[in-house]
């Protein structure tokens, strides 16, 4: 199969997966586990290893842009996927913590609480847009087309980066409200 149609066959694939994977997290952000019965516990401990997540994302992603303008593409491969990993992990705890969990209002007031909620709103908008970013970015190098590769590629770091930085400081936030 060419290049040309495994990419269009993956376009599918991510075209399906940017549209179901926000769609599910609104979904089951609203779904309450102990409102349908079950009895768990509210997994309290999970926004800071989530936010923790997040960070290391960032340090992640900044160090595969180190590494390639280094020439080390290997390293550049594993870092993203990792990154890629990372991602996936916190949005399985953020969606955990949330099933389980009451919503924490933010407590604060005035100027710092349009702060809080611009950094919020761009975080979660940056946060739909930059999945078929990031799986687009990752299927072209995977399919070895390096120059479609680089050009979406400077486009797709800085969102991410954006996502996984203001992940950190809403969490910084908004923790002081934690119940």
């Amino acid at each position: 199969m060419s290049n040309l149609a495994q990419e269009k066959k993956y376009k599918k694939i991510i075209t399906g997966l940017s549209i179901v994977i926000p769609l599910a997290v609104a979904a089951l952000f609203g779904v309450n586990l102990k409102d349908l019965g079950f009895n768990v516990e509210p997994l309290t401990f999970l926004p800071p290893i989530y936010a923790s997540i997040n960070g290391l994302t960032a340090v992640i992603l900044i160090a595969a842009v180190i590494a390639i303008k280094k020439g080390n593409v290997k390293l550049h491969e594993q870092l993203n996927t990792v990154a890629i990993a990372c991602s996936l992990i916190f949005l399985l705890l953020y969606i955990g913590y949330h099933m389980s969990s009451n919503s924490t209002s933010f407590g604060g007031e005035g100027v710092i609480k349009y702060v809080y909620y611009f950094i919020l709103f761009t975080h979660i908008v940056l946060s739909i847009i930059v999945i078929p970013f990031v799986l687009t970015t990752y299927m072209r190098a995977k399919l070895g087309n390096f120059p479609q590769h680089k050009k979406i590629a400077k486009f797709t770091f800085p969102l991410w980066l954006y996502v996984a930085v203001t992940g950190v400081i809403v969490y910084l936030m908004i923790s002081p409200y934690y119940v």
